[in-house]
């Protein structure tokens, strides 16, 4: 049974909310920055560790899969036991795996140290949108919303940035030193400042659902993840996709049977749910596929250096802020987020189709006229659409709302990877330069976004 979210008690609507919010970002930023961050320093992990090729592709893999894999159990978690203890205990873990992962000197502890930063992560990424629903008053959530879907967007180009400064400055292990730092400020911050949720009549944990969609959703991410290397036609891959789809079908009839299920099959017939849900996995599948093509781009085909790479995507980051903090949730209220978020969908496409013209001899406005729109788009899109998914639950339910954002997020990141890398590599391997191959790619994306645009858009059309 789909219920909607009553207003945040009196009790929770005090007057601490900005060091709330304050707190509660720097955890998101903390865990989010570390999706990519690692991205610009493959090269320095590869000559001190001697790792192949497959073994650099798990070192930046492991983190994504665990993450999205363990995100529906990281957000009930929350739920049962408490926001505040779910973050205390993923930033310590997240912590705690980033301090091992300096000391790592084999490829294979390295890639098993990100495997436990993404359990971390599934514990603290649920907790921070879901302490806002849950404690945040109405008349002040759209704004907290956007400010976190801000960050959440801005912070894999903030992490790209921090990494390639410190890069300059020292090796690849600056990149977990810098994540024990963060990940230390924000459990002081959240001891002093984040207030707990624990409810002792909530009820118990839906364990035997948590399993089933731990490997389902392993089994669909990891598949996605190896399509690229083993073929989108091999038999691994394609076998690998269908049992994750027929395990994550198990899930739904499993959820269908409790009367107090991890996520209610029920809501994906939500309109304002499963537009919200399309519409992040879709951004994030341009989001994290275009960052992945680019940066090989900016450093394999302009020669730029990680630093140069990351600071050329500043822009981005910079358009998207403004848009998901103030003039997304303005634009929601006044003309409604089924206009809202398909135009956001829209512009995002133009910037990716914009972006698609670079090449070996384009000069960096050409790289700026396609970041802003895209930037602007996605910082458009993303608030009404995460408001959309976190305002179909109760407030007792937040932590699993929160979490099912967050893997659309995440799947989307996974698949956008592994589609666009994989566009990239079948003409690049065709004898085409490397600019043809993203030009390709980005097209697709574009064209992808804007099937989701129109989807979309008739999912939240006014009745």
């Amino acid at each position: 049974m789909i219920t909607t979210r009553p207003a945040a008690p009196a009790s929770a609507t005090g007057t601490a909310h900005r060091p709330v919010l304050a707190v509660v970002c720097v955890a998101l930023a903390t865990v989010v920055a570390a999706v990519a961050s690692l991205n610009v320093a493959i090269p320095s992990v590869a000559r001190d560790l001697h790792a192949s090729q497959t073994q650099l592709a798990w070192v930046i893999d492991a983190y994504a899969l665990v993450f999205a894999a363990l995100l529906l159990l990281g957000g009930a978690i929350g739920d049962r036991y408490g926001r505040r203890r779910a973050l205390l205990a993923g930033l310590a873990v997240f912590g705690a795996g980033s301090a091992a992962a300096m000391a790592v000197s084999d490829p294979a502890w390295l890639i098993a140290m990100r495997a436990v930063l993404g359990v971390g992560a599934a514990l603290v990424m649920p907790a921070t949108l879901s302490t806002i629903t849950g404690t945040f008053p109405d008349t002040q959530k759209a704004r907290a919303v956007g400010t976190w879907a801000g960050v959440a967007g801005a912070s894999a180009i903030l992490g790209l940035f921090a990494s390639g400064l410190l890069l300059e400055v020292w090796s690849w292990r600056a990149v977990f030193g810098l994540n024990v730092a963060l990940a230390a400020v924000a459990f002081v911050a959240t001891l002093r400042v984040i207030p707990e949720s624990a409810d002792p009549d909530a009820p118990r944990l839906d364990v035997g659902g948590a399993l089933i969609s731990v490997a389902g959703l392993g089994l669909l991410v990891y598949s996605i993840i190896e399509a690229p290397t083993a073929g989108w036609t091999s038999a691994r891959t394609v076998l690998g996709l269908i049992a994750g789809v027929l395990v994550l079908a198990g899930f739904v009839r499993w959820e269908s049977r409790r009367a107090d299920p991890l996520l209610d099959p029920a809501l994906f017939g939500h309109r304002a749910f499963a537009a919200g849900t399309l519409s992040l996995t879709m951004q994030f599948f341009a989001f994290f596929g275009f960052i992945f093509l680019v940066l090989q781009y900016l450093q394999w085909v302009h020669h730029d250096s990680p630093l140069v790479a990351a600071l050329s995507l500043i822009p981005m980051a910079l358009a998207m802020m403004p848009f998901a903090r103030i003039l997304a949730p303005r634009l929601a209220e006044t003309v409604g987020a089924s206009r809202v978020v398909p135009a956001g969908l829209v512009l995002g496409a133009t910037g990716l189709v914009v972006l698609a013209q670079l090449d070996a001899t384009s000069g960096y406005w050409l790289l700026l006229a396609g970041l802003l729109p895209l930037g602007s788009g996605m910082g458009l899109a993303m608030t009404p659409a995460t408001a959309a998914v976190t305002d179909a639950l109760p407030v007792d339910k937040q932590g699993v709302g929160s979490a099912m954002n967050d893997l659309s997020r995440e799947l989307g990141g996974a698949l956008g990877i592994a589609v666009l890398g994989s566009v990239l590599q079948s003409n690049y391997r065709g004898g085409l330069d490397f600019s043809a191959g993203m030009h390709d790619a980005l097209l697709a994306g574009a064209g992808t976004v804007l099937a989701a645009a129109i989807a979309v858009a008739v999912l939240l059309r006014r009745r």
